[in-house]
């Protein structure tokens, strides 16, 4: 259970608080692109976000799809499960390395955001529960693809609410995240962080 007052939970949490975007700010979305101090791992950092929103987007879709009728069940599920799995898997791996590596990094480099790291790392093990939740309701969704049309139409609704709930909450922390940890790159360098590829 997480000791953050219910507002800077990740399922009621509208941003990150005021006192933690001071960087932000200085060095608002808008200009990130053409920062001088937009290094290579700072990039990368964007586009595995950025994969992850798509790939997110993509499952949404397709379940979408097959509940319309758009997709047969055996095209659906196979589409869709090789996607799924690497789509919980790489977010999987990214959260821990973040965890392990880079998030002290970054809260040492820049002691008044320590409650901000605070803030992602009770994200992580909310998403980390609810990825398990989602990797089990899709296993039975899967599963009822073979079976009849009520138990088919139930697990994909079932499932579609499991997975809502994730891409909500996921939005919500790649935002701020990127919000914490791309102006404190711009302003201190990847070098002198120690974080450059």
């Amino acid at each position: 259970m997480s000791d953050l007052p219910s507002g800077l939970l990740i399922d009621h949490r509208t941003g990150l608080p005021e006192d933690l975007r001071f960087l932000a700010e200085k060095y608002p979305r808008e200009t990130w692109a053409g920062h001088a101090n937009l290094g290579e791992m700072a990039q990368f950092w964007l586009q595995r976000h950025d994969m992850f929103r798509e790939l997110g987007g993509m499952l949404q879709k397709s379940v979408s799809d097959y509940r319309e009728g758009l997709l047969p069940p055996a095209g659906f599920a196979q589409w869709f499960a090789p996607r799924l799995n690497f789509f919980l898997q790489q977010l999987h791996g990214h959260h821990q390395v973040e965890d392990l590596h880079y998030f002290p990094v970054f809260a040492r480099a820049e002691r008044r955001l320590q409650r901000g790291f605070d803030i992602l790392d009770s994200d992580h093990h909310v998403i980390h529960d609810a990825l398990e939740r989602n990797a089990a309701t899709a296993r039975e969704f899967l599963v009822a693809l073979q079976q009849d049309a009520d138990k088919q139409h139930f697990a994909a609704d079932a499932y579609a609410d499991e997975n809502e709930r994730l891409i909500h909450m996921l939005t919500r922390h790649l935002h701020d995240e990127e919000d914490l940890i791309i102006p404190l790159m711009l302003d201190r360098g990847e070098d002198a962080l120690g974080v450059a590829g």
